[in-house]
């Protein structure tokens, strides 16, 4: 194996080793990961770019109905942060989903104000990791084209 394919996975490993311990994934993104296989190499960024657009939708829709003061639909609201919450569950998305669920509360009680903050930082928590997530699928794609194989990594 040669030094630029071995830094390469080095340099992969440490980088999700940091995405688990920095909080942005749990456990069910090594589940996640354990299905994709030579058959379907690409499954994860797949899934991962399909959460990606519902979380997008669901934020906007969620805004749109915070938007008025005086005529906030929390139910719907509500409904939006469970589709959020199961979705970023199923993938491993750490924060996004424990953000989810201080918004339910703010949901629960029809705090305006509170489930306009928790909006806004499930939006930054979303938008990081999506840059996250993207910075390793192309350091994937970087050991792929250098000839290497994606390592396995073992998160406890």
């Amino acid at each position: 194996m040669n030094n630029v394919v071995a830094q390469l996975q080095r340099q992969f490993h440490d980088y999700l080793v940091s995405l688990y311990q920095q909080g942005f994934l749990d456990n069910q993104f090594s589940e996640l990961r354990k299905l994709q296989d030579d058959g379907t190499p690409d499954f994860v960024a797949e899934v991962v770019s399909l959460f990606f657009e519902d979380c997008s939708k669901l934020i906007n829709t969620m805004s749109r109905s915070l938007e008025r003061p005086e005529n906030v639909d929390f139910k719907q609201v509500d409904s939006g942060v469970h589709q959020l919450k199961g979705s970023s569950s199923s993938v491993g998305a750490r924060r996004v989903k424990n953000v989810c669920i201080s918004f339910k509360e703010c949901c629960d009680v029809q705090n305006r104000e509170g489930c306009i903050r928790c909006l806004q930082q499930v939006d930054y928590e979303y938008k990081m990791l999506k840059t996250k997530l993207q910075d390793l699928f192309n350091l994937e794609q970087q050991i792929l084209q250098a000839g290497g194989t994606i390592p396995q990594v073992d998160i406890n």
